[in-house]
């Protein structure tokens, strides 16, 4: 019987040859390289509590819009992925297209910040930055931009402080967490998270990110380090590989009591959804957002699956609620080169809009 797959010597020996140059070529490209900076788009410090910072960005040009826009992220991770680098930067191209675009930086939490609650972070840091965004514009509402759990964040906000919220737009936002597609949410609803927070007080970044990463566990903890081997020769590709790892590892850790109300309220019991939600003794109900509402999602998230965000679609209150589906994942979204062709452009056309 033939060999199906035969031995070619000649390609095997041409394939240990490129290995080795492109082996050796990253050696010396590592040890050219300077440690990969983010963050780099101009800002001005606006308002500072605690860990928190309020940034206003600052683009080449003036902002156009008269209504500023917040950007709210998650507390996992850093806001810095939406301006990861000059070329791929979600706030470098909103302020191109005009936007007044500000940003909530959360910080490193630390042993000082274990009884945070989500009414600490929503009802209180949130509404005090939303306030001194508010007073610097000179407006009365503004736009908020909520990403992953922060457009979680900024759906609650909204129902609790509907007059300062002109527009909402949610990014790859987890709403019902209950779908059957999402693995996260079938992780944290088998957990003992009082025993867990009991146990840890702070919940470890790295643990989170083991967690996040073996979601995926050969594309994230072997495949893309295999797949490092053929850009170790091209050094301008090396710098962004090299950053990106920066930022997934650069992680703070997260507040105790904060992650146990989110993982009880949110995951386990879809409060968001399923009705229950209260946030220092407010009810947070989706049916009294009336605001014009942009929700944008993942094709491809595996980290918030399309259904769990396009679930508010089923429960917002607004008459003017529009979705837009970008082909790519959860961090594509941010940084990939089509997200920076699509992703801000869409919003600014949306917002003008929406005046």
């Amino acid at each position: 019987m033939q060999n199906p797959w035969p031995l070619d010597p000649a390609r095997i020996l041409e394939e240990i040859t490129t290995f080795q140059r492109k082996l050796a070529a990253g050696a010396a490209n590592l040890q050219g390289l300077a440690e990969p900076g983010y963050a780099e788009t101009p800002r001005e410090l606006i308002y500072r509590e605690d860990k928190l910072t309020l940034w206003r960005m600052r683009g080449e040009h003036a902002p156009t819009s008269k209504t500023p826009l917040l950007i709210v992220y998650a507390l996992v991770n850093t806001v810095w992925m939406t301006d990861l680098q000059s070329d791929r930067s979600l706030v470098r191209n909103l302020l191109a297209q005009g936007e007044d675009v500000y940003l909530i930086d959360w910080g490193y939490p630390d042993g000082a910040d274990r009884w945070l609650t989500l009414e600490d972070y929503i009802d209180g840091y949130l509404d005090r930055c939303v306030d001194a965004v508010r007073a610097r514009a000179g407006v009365a509402a503004i736009d908020l931009l909520g990403i992953c759990q922060g457009g979680a964040f900024s759906l609650c906000y909204t129902t609790l402080h509907a007059a300062k919220v002109r527009n909402l737009v949610t990014m790859v936002t987890p709403v019902d967490y209950h779908t059957p597609d999402n693995m996260l949410s079938h992780w944290a609803r088998n957990i003992d998270v009082d025993l867990f927070v009991d146990t840890l007080g702070n919940v470890p970044a790295a643990l989170m990110n083991w967690v996040y990463l073996t979601l995926k566990p050969v594309r994230l903890l072997q495949q893309k380090y295999v797949n490092l081997v053929e850009i170790l020769d091209n050094p301008r590709e090396l710098e962004n590989f090299l950053r990106m790892e920066r930022w997934i590892f650069d992680s703070p850790d997260q507040a105790g009591e904060a992650f146990r109300e989110f993982v009880r309220d949110f995951f386990q019991a879809n409060k968001l959804v399923r009705g229950g939600l209260t946030i220092g003794g407010k009810p947070v109900e989706l049916g009294r957002i009336t605001q014009p509402v942009l929700n944008i999602y993942a094709e491809q998230d595996h980290l918030v699956p399309p259904d769990a965000s396009r679930a508010l679609g089923h429960h917002v209150g607004s008459d003017d609620y529009t979705e837009l589906a970008f082909k790519g994942g959860h961090i594509g979204i941010y940084v990939s080169g089509r997200a920076q062709r699509e992703v801000p452009p869409a919003i600014h056309r949306w917002l003008r809009e929406h005046p």
